[in-house]
This record gives C-alpha cells, structure tokens and sequence, in this order.
C-alpha cells in the first residue's frame, strides 16, 4: 500500500483538475441571483467527500444554503477532529478588475486565479484531499468529522442553530480550520487570534425625491453630504473612534505580549509596495500588525447615492446609502457594539434629514492557547513540512463561528491556514499558490497523526 506522501504525489494532478472544477461554480452566498450555484456548490462538494470514502454524507438543510456533513469513525478510542470550512464564496465585483472572468479559473505562474481560490473553496478542498490520502494509504489515526457550510460570507446565522440543535452528532475533540494564513512561503505561522466583527448598513433620507441641484443646492440638506459628514465625525484626529463606549469592553494586550507581536517577521516597505502606497495609516500609537490584529476598526465598505452613471446630471439625491464594518477584538460583543453604533448614528444626525440603520451579521472575537495538545500537534505538523517552527500570529479577519463553537460545543479551534495576505480574498483577481494548496494537503495528515499521539 502507498504511504500518505505517495499516494498524495501521485495523485496531485487530479486533485488540481478537481479544485479547478469547484471554482468554476459561481456560489456566491449574498446574491439570490446564485441560489442555485450555492446549492450545486453544495451537492459538488458532497459527492467529492462521498467518493473520498467518508460516511453518512448528507445535506443537512437550514431555512438557508444546506450544511455539508460527512465522517469517518476508525476507532471509539481515537479522538475526534471536526474539520470546518465554507463552499460560498463572496461577490466578484467590480468584474472589470479581473484579468480574467472570476469564475475561469486560470493557473499562472503557479498561482491559481479565480474566486474562491483562497477563500476557502481552495483550503477546505485541502482537507478533503488530506482525508482522501490518509484513508487509501491506511493512515486515518484520528476519527474525522466534516462540517462545510454555505454561509459563512453572509454571518453563518443557520449554522450557530444547526450546531446548538446537533451537539451530539458534532462531538469532538478539537476543530480544525483552514481558513487564515501564513507569514509567507518561508515563514508558517498559526494565527491564535481572531477579531469579531459587527456589519452595518445605513441610510440617510433628505427630501421627497431627486431635486435640481441649481434650483435646491445649498437650501436642502444633501444626503450624501451629511451622509459623508456623519461618517468622517466617527473618527478622531487620531483615528481613535468617537462612539461612546465603543472601547469599553476591549480586552488591553500587555506589554509583553506586544513584545512578542514585534518579533513577527514584517516589511514595512515590502507591504507598501505590495499594495501600492507610499505610508501606512491608523491609530495613533500603534504599529501596522497591531492596527491590524489587536485592536478595533471602523470602515466604510461601501457608499452610494444619486447619479453615478456615465455623463454628468446636476441632481441633489434624495437618499443616500453606505455598508460599515467594525472588527472587534476578544471582550468586545458584537450585539453590544451594534446597540452603540444604532444610538450614535442616530443622534449625531442633524436636522433636515432622517436616518435608518438596519444590522446585518456580526460575531465574537477568539483567543486560542498555545499550550493546548492540539495547538502543538498543528505546531510540530508544520515545523515538519515547512522545515521551521511556526509563529503564532493574530489574525484581523473574522470568523464568527468559531466563538459560537466553543459556547455550543466546547471545545477550541485550530487556525491552520495556508493562504497568504496578498492573495486578495474578497478583491479582484483573488488567488492561491499551488504550492499552498499542496502544502497544506501535505500538512493536515501530520496534524492527525501528533493529535492522535499526543492524545493517548
């Protein structure tokens, strides 16, 4: 029989063909318009685990997109890992930034381009693979369970209720996800930190409809003027946000633990470069990792209102829109920060215009240990593929779930990701390095065997 590597190597080039098959579904969670792709997105990555040789793979159906299970029970004795990911992806827009249709997906330079590549089609797909491998090779040392949701990039709301309804058929021992990133190709890292986060939508309504911007400029109040006003005030000359009691709940990182933040591997001038400014920007008194890990943000993910099309229309709108994000750090809850943003959006309104703000999805901040069995299974898994330990890092994304999972199910994560920063998740022209993708499928069979003997 083949060992793990081997039957992996050997079997790379269908591993690849079959990702690339997954990418070509446009499973995009957030737009009705996709509803079918999201549930043949689903049913794809069913068969895929089915024909890998798990059990009871089913659709488990929510009021929403159905939740992927599937297992494999080797023996009562071993611990169980739960491997979670998503199939849905986010929206592609604006097309016209990708180089190639989003949905295509292309491989250039080692790089596979297309969306969904990194997050998280590319990565959970790992872990489907890895499965594979060690079950043809005889080498499955741990019971597997898999839980692969179509929700995540809209707030996962039917999946915190499918896991509090299923305690029992989700039982483990840890949670493995591959959703986060590393360093770099030469630096693994594990993130032991997540930000939550609280999504907000609001509007600003000023008259009855459009009006002549000649005839009613300067006598009506703008909505996208006060709209921009409203925002640009929630942020001081220190970029300190001005909610009250925004910052009351935020869990204060020490000094030592900042000591160590500042021994991560960073180029400042490499990460300028990369994203095309010549200055980094934030809090007063921070550095750019800890602006981007520990500490809470406010942004405008989207804003909009009267004429945009092509041409020029002198009009004064009658409405006006914006999507705001805040990613919240550990003791910050989400449901609290969006009762503060609700109140102070509302009372910093001036007269002249009335406002409606209307909360998406949120979700909690995580803090891992690292003095866990499973945090160091991952560490000693990664130091053999990579060649060197990795470091652990906190990540600024969200992954709202994971909180939920240690309430409901009581047991902690493991962030094992692959992906890098620079691989433009969410953006135009998203992508994953083929050497990622496989190192992971390397990686996780390594992780199930150290859990497994550190666990007797």
């Amino acid at each position: 029989m083949q060992s793990t590597h081997e039957f992996i190597a050997a079997h790379k080039d269908r591993f690849l063909a079959e990702l690339l098959d997954l990418l070509r579904i446009p499973s995009i969670s957030a737009d009705p318009a996709y509803a079918g792709d999201v549930r043949k997105a689903a049913e794809w990555v069913a068969n895929n685990l089915r024909a890998a040789g798990a059990d009871h793979v089913r659709l488990e159906e929510t009021p929403g997109y159905p939740i992927v299970y599937g297992e494999k029970m080797v023996d009562p004795s071993a611990p169980t890992v739960l491997v979670y990911g998503h199939y849905d992806v986010q929206p592609a827009d604006p097309l016209d930034l990708w180089d190639n249709p989003p949905f295509e997906p292309v491989i250039k330079e080692e790089v596979i381009y297309a969306r969904g590549a990194c997050d998280d089609k590319g990565q959970v797909f790992m872990h489907l693979k890895a499965f594979e491998a060690m079950l043809a090779s005889g080498n499955l040392t741990c019971n597997v369970k898999f839980m692969i949701e179509g929700e995540e990039e809209v707030g996962s709301d039917n999946l915190g209720n499918f896991v509090a309804a299923n305690k029992e058929l989700l039982k483990a021992d840890v949670i493995l996800i591959s959703d986060t990133a590393i360093i770099a190709n030469d630096i693994p890292s594990i993130d032991v930190g997540l930000r939550g986060l609280s999504y907000m939508e609001v509007e600003v309504h000023g008259p009855n409809r459009d009006l002549h911007s000649g005839v009613y400029g300067g006598a009506v109040a703008n909505p996208i003027n006060i709209l921009c006003q409203m925002i640009s005030s929630m942020h001081d000359e220190f970029n300190h946000i001005t909610i009250p009691g925004f910052y009351d709940g935020v869990l204060e990182v020490s000094a030592a633990d900042r000591a160590a933040m500042a021994q991560t591997p960073f180029d400042l001038e490499a990460y300028q470069k990369d994203l095309g400014i010549d200055t980094v920007y934030g809090e007063k008194g921070f550095t750019t990792i800890e602006r981007a890990s520990i500490r809470p943000t406010l942004d405008v993910n989207g804003i909009w209102g009267g004429y945009t099309g092509e041409g020029a229309k002198t009009v004064l709108p009658s409405k006006a829109y914006a999507k705001i994000s805040m990613r919240l750090v550990p003791n910050q809850s989400s449901a609290e920060i969006t009762r503060l943003f609700t109140e102070h959006f509302k009372a910093i309104a001036p007269k002249g215009v009335k406002v409606k703000v209307t909360a998406h999805h949120g979700g909690e901040g995580y803090l891992m240990p690292t003095d866990s069995l499973a945090f160091q299974a991952a560490s000693e898994a990664m130091t053999t593929t990579f060649g060197k330990e990795p470091v652990p890092t906190r990540g600024g994304g969200s992954i709202p779930i994971v909180a939920l999972f240690e309430k409901e199910l009581g047991i902690k994560s493991i962030l094992m990701g692959f992906g890098l920063d620079s691989d433009a998740i969410h953006s135009p022209n998203e992508h994953y390095g083929l050497f990622n993708f496989y190192k992971g499928i390397e990686t996780i069979p390594h992780f199930f065997k150290n859990f497994a003997s550190l666990s007797k």
